[in-house]
């Protein structure tokens, strides 16, 4: 028996949990170095060319296409812009004409930021066609998260909706502070951070819209 606090924990209770989480890291990086082969391969880019396009290291995504490293959110971010996708469809499952139209709990895929904790699962229903993305995202305490690229190929935009916490949300240069009940429009066209300034977690719901019609709408503002 191990003590945790006032607890006491049988060890291999313990062990179990940390195969499991094991396992369940290993499946994700599984998924993700399929998902990241199949879209370069759709855009016909070398691992040359996806690394000038990314900013990534040739060796980095090489490692991360045979499923040998587990990238932080932000070399997920760069390699998404590199391929001109949103981050959530690098968990999502390739578009099929079956897919159910439901997304139950346990089909929804969870993964976590090795370098921050920071832990987003996918809502939406994978493989059913549609310009709208669904995450929701747990940000631990005191972290931080950037994303630097700041571009897409097609236009994206997102909300931020606050379930619980509070957040300091940056866009380009201007910062919004967020409480829960609130919610946050931007295009992402320009580097973003998450911060959690409390000494609480926050989970927040980011909606995406991807659609190349969005460039004509933003001409137009």
């Amino acid at each position: 028996m191990e003590r945790i606090g006032r607890w006491s924990v049988d060890s291999n209770i313990l062990d179990h949990h940390s195969i499991f989480m094991e396992n369940a890291a290993n499946d994700i990086d599984s998924r993700l170095a399929t998902r990241l082969r199949a879209l370069r391969a759709d855009r016909g880019l070398t691992l040359d060319s996806l690394s000038e396009r990314s900013g990534v290291s040739r060796s980095m995504i090489s490692l991360v296409e045979r499923g040998e490293s587990s990238p932080t959110a932000s070399v997920l971010d760069r390699l998404a812009a590199g391929l001109g996708v949103t981050l959530a469809t690098l968990f999502a499952e390739a578009e099929r004409r079956d897919a159910s139209p439901v997304a139950r709990q346990s089909d929804q895929i969870a993964w976590t930021d090795p370098a921050t904790g920071y832990r987003r699962r996918n809502l939406s229903p994978p493989g059913f066609p549609s310009p709208i993305e669904l995450v929701e995202v747990e940000l631990p305490a005191g972290t931080r998260v950037s994303y630097d690229s700041g571009t897409r190929a097609a236009g994206v935009e997102q909300q931020v909706y606050l379930l619980d916490g509070t957040i300091e949300l940056t866009v380009g240069e201007v910062t919004h502070r967020l409480s829960a009940g609130d919610c946050l429009a931007m295009r992402l066209d320009r580097p973003t951070g998450f911060h959690n300034p409390t000494d609480r977690a926050a989970r927040y719901i980011v909606a995406l819209i991807t659609d190349g019609r969005l460039g004509l709408n933003a001409a137009k503002r």
